[in-house]
């Protein structure tokens, strides 16, 4: 055991009794932090992307009715991506405040990690946001679509950066250790370890889907009030050839992150399929009620065969059970084992949304269907779900490890945080998301139901006061401002 956790366990020994304490509410703070902020992503990332294929489409094209969708979505964006920053800003304060022996053990790791995406991907955002919120007027259409990418392409970024840092954090590589902390020996291996790309791909595009339920969504919304049906019919045809090709995919790379995942951390697919036992061929569990103290499950419900199937696409393949590992080393089996089963049933019902939207499609009903639109309607939150479900999987699915492995949870808290501290924290940072994100809510609720700006609003003046150049915006203004409209055009 090496001097540093030695130190950590020397103060856990010391502090037991009301440390433990401060520890579980450590947890449920961090985990309620990042359950509301990893919501603003899974939306903020596909709709940066869908709004810059709106602006390109209606670059190339001229549809107004495109340039009329893009707007509408960008004002959605603009309360999605604040609240979003709002929230995020708050969780690198929990790895000083409640976290500190992991931030110093870990930092010289992921604290570049953490750097990087600030200078990518944030002032990436930054430099183009505005441009793409207040723009329209003052840019041509090119330096628009190009700002409506330059952000999405910021917000990839920063999912690639941050799951970079989780990927590290579930399976490490690429670092030495020293007095306890730890030092990296190859940046490369650090940021991609076994795990990223598999994390990276299936997460993105479990981001890329759930944004397009939602436009789904708000598109059948529309249409079965028989209002903004242009912009409505964009909206149910581009996510649904999206989905039609993005929600096979996502099954198939969640097929091979969990091969990865059997590979490199095989106590989390046990827990995720209620696998006590080491065995061949061994059955899907449908349903069960795992008994942690027991080590058993009750009232299962499998089939045969199928589990070695899926996990290791062998019929008789070999998985291990629970019980190859200490007690102390398994993760909380039933959250897994739940969790793991909403995100797949959430899976199957958007393939089943896909598929009859195809087949309505192809008859010609897509936009008449009721109970097809109602369907879309309903399936707005089916995203958030499975992405919630998915993270709880990963998450609790590594314990007892932050680092996996390598550093306990209980090791990386903070020794000197009390009960009574966290539990203040915790109540003002419950308290105040709760008026930030019910506040949001409100205000994209009221957008939706407003809807995008009608057709009988001007174009005309608005296409003349455009400038042809980004930085001419200011003069072309002015001239426009003291000319007749089309002076400068005939100039």
């Amino acid at each position: 055991m090496s001097f540093r956790r030695k130190q950590a366990v020397a103060a856990c020994s010391y502090t037991k009794g009301f440390f433990m304490d401060a520890l579980l509410l450590s947890r449920i703070q961090f985990a309620w932090l990042i359950a509301f902020h990893i919501l603003l992503p899974a939306f903020t990332v596909g709709l940066s992307c869908y709004i810059a294929t709106l602006e390109v489409r209606y670059w190339i094209t001229g549809n107004d009715v495109v340039r009329r969708l893009s707007a509408y979505w960008i004002k959605i964006f603009a309360i999605s991506f604040g609240m979003g920053v709002v929230s995020g800003i708050v969780m690198p304060f929990q790895f000083g405040t409640n976290w500190s022996r992991f931030s110093d053990g870990a930092s010289n790791v992921i604290g570049s990690l953490l750097a990087y995406e600030v200078l990518t991907a944030f002032y990436l955002e930054a430099a183009f946001l505005g441009v793409l919120l207040f723009g329209r007027k003052l840019v041509p259409q090119w330096a628009h679509a190009m700002s409506a990418v330059m952000v999405a392409l910021g917000t990839v970024l920063s999912s690639f950066w941050i799951l970079a840092v989780n990927s590290w954090m579930q399976t490490p590589a690429g670092y030495e250790v020293i007095d306890g902390r730890f030092f990296p020996t190859s940046m490369f291996e650090v940021i991609f370890t076994p795990s990223f790309p598999y994390r990276l791909v299936h997460t993105v595009s479990a981001f890329l889907v759930t944004t397009a339920f939602v436009i789904l969504s708000v598109g059948a919304y529309y249409l079965r009030q028989g209002r903004a049906l242009a912009e409505s019919r964009i909206m149910v045809r581009m996510s649904l050839v999206f989905l039609t090709v993005m929600v096979p995919l996502q099954v198939i790379v969640g097929d091979l992150h969990g091969l990865n995942t059997l590979k490199y951390q095989p106590v989390k697919v046990a827990a995720m399929e209620g696998l006590w036992e080491t065995q061949r061929g061994v059955p899907a569990s449908i349903f069960a009620l795992p008994d942690q103290e027991a080590e058993k499950n009750h009232f299962e419900i499998a089939i045969p065969k199928l589990g070695s199937l899926y996990l290791t696409h062998e019929l008789d393949g070999e998985v291990k059970g629970l019980k190859e590992w200490p007690k102390e080393d398994r993760p909380p089996v039933a959250i897994v084992y739940f969790a793991f089963r909403i995100m797949v049933g959430i899976a199957m019902i958007m393939l089943f949304v896909v598929i009859c939207g195809l087949l309505l499609w192809r008859r010609g009903k897509l936009f008449d269907s009721p109970w097809y639109l109602r369907l879309c309607t309903w399936t707005a939150p089916a995203g958030f779900i499975a992405v919630l479900a998915g993270w709880t999987t990963t998450e609790v699915g590594r314990q007892p490890w932050i680092i996996y492995g390598l550093m306990r949870t209980s090791e990386g808290v903070t020794p000197s945080l009390t009960a009574s501290d966290v539990a203040l924290s915790l109540s003002l940072y419950a308290v105040a998301y709760l008026i930030i994100f019910g506040g949001g809510y409100l205000l994209l609720r009221r957008l939706v139901r407003i809807g995008p700006t009608p057709a009988a609003e001007p174009q005309i003046a608005e296409t003349h006061a455009r400038p042809s150049r980004p930085l001419s915006a200011a003069t072309d203004t002015l001239d426009t401002a003291t000319s007749p409209a089309g002076a400068r055009d005939e100039s």
